[in-house]
C-alpha cells in the first residue's frame, strides 16, 4: 500500500476546513431560545422568577440559624442531687414558679438525681444567682457553681449592629 502524498494533504485539508466550519457555525447560531445573544453589545439575560423567591428563603433561613440558640462553655448551678424523687421535682416546681426565665436540668445519674439549674456566662452571673436561690430558701444544701457546656441565646440588639 503505497499512500499519495497529495492526496493525504487533500484529506487533511478536508478535515481541517470541516472543523473549521462546524466551529463557526456554533458560535453564531443559539442552540435553543434561553441562550444569551450578544447583537451590536447588548446582552440579554433570561433569568426565572422563581431564583429570587429561593434567594429571599435561603436568607430567612440563614438569619434563623443566626439567631438559634448556640452552645459553649459557661456555668450553671448544682442545685441539688439526690435520690428522693419526690423531694427534686418539688424543688423542681418552685424553681420553675420563683424563675420562669431560667431552664432546670433535670439529669437522673444512678442512684442520683441531679438538678441543674440556668445557663451563664460569667461566673459572676451565677454566684448571684446562687446567692438569691439562697436568700428564697428553696434549697437547704449547698448550692455549686459548676462549668458546664450552655445554651447562649444570641442578643438581638448586637446582632442588629450600630444604626446610621
Amino acid at each position: 500500500m503505497v499512500f499519495d502524498k497529495q492526496q493525504s494533504m487533500k484529506q487533511i485539508f478536508t478535515i481541517i476546513s470541516i472543523g473549521c466550519c462546524v466551529a463557526t457555525t456554533a458560535q453564531t447560531n443559539p442552540v435553543d431560545s434561553n441562550s444569551t445573544v450578544a447583537s451590536s453589545g447588548k446582552v440579554t439575560v433570561i433569568k426565572d422568577s422563581r431564583l429570587d423567591e429561593l434567594a429571599k428563603k435561603e436568607a430567612a433561613f440563614n438569619e434563623a440559624m443566626n439567631m438559634s440558640a448556640k452552645s459553649g462553655k459557661g456555668y450553671r448551678l448544682m442545685v441539688l442531687s439526690t435520690n428522693d424523687r419526690p423531694m427534686a421535682m418539688k424543688v423542681r416546681a418552685q424553681l420553675l414558679q420563683n424563675y420562669p426565665d431560667q431552664k432546670i436540668y433535670m439529669m437522673y445519674q444512678p442512684p442520683n438525681i441531679k438538678l441543674k439549674f440556668g445557663d451563664y456566662v460569667e461566673k459572676a452571673e451565677a454566684e448571684s444567682m446562687r446567692n438569691d436561690i439562697l436568700k428564697s430558701k428553696i434549697v437547704t444544701g449547698n448550692i455549686y457553681v459548676v462549668a458546664d457546656k450552655i445554651e447562649i441565646k444570641p442578643d438581638k440588639n448586637k446582632e442588629a449592629g450600630p444604626e446610621k
